[in-house]
């Protein structure tokens, strides 16, 4: 049974800015193993693809606060597909709603990035 839905989007120019203009920003949003791939700075469209994740996990959870943002963490399965790792805050929230998976779709192309969310019991 679904017990969560949230989507997200975000603007690809603003992420810029913010991250930018503020540089540890990335430090507080990301943990450190979603902020490389390969060895290399992941990409920034691909980073808010992540943050756009994160904030509709934010909404499926039904969390205003409270989790940290590094307790969401999106990481790859064997074929590519994306999934999110829930850990401290986030796992203590699923836990509490009853979710017992969580299911995601990220995209970015043409300025934007999205995501949804589903968690289920």
């Amino acid at each position: 049974m679904i017990v969560g839905l949230g989507v997200d989007v975000v603007d690809l120019a603003r992420f810029e800015r913010a991250v930018t203009r503020t540089p540890r920003l990335k430090e507080r949003l990301f943990a450190p193993d979603e902020l490389l791939v390969d060895g290399r700075e992941r990409s920034l469209p691909s980073l808010a693809a992540r943050f756009a994740a994160k904030e509709a996990a934010f909404k499926a959870l039904g969390a205003n606060s409270g989790m940290r943002w590094v307790d969401l963490v999106v990481v790859q399965g064997p074929g590519g597909e994306p999934s999110l790792d829930l850990r401290g805050t986030a796992a203590e929230r699923a836990a509490a709603i009853g979710a017992t998976r969580v299911h995601v779709s990220m995209s970015h192309d043409a300025g934007v990035a999205t995501a949804t969310v589903i968690a289920e019991s």
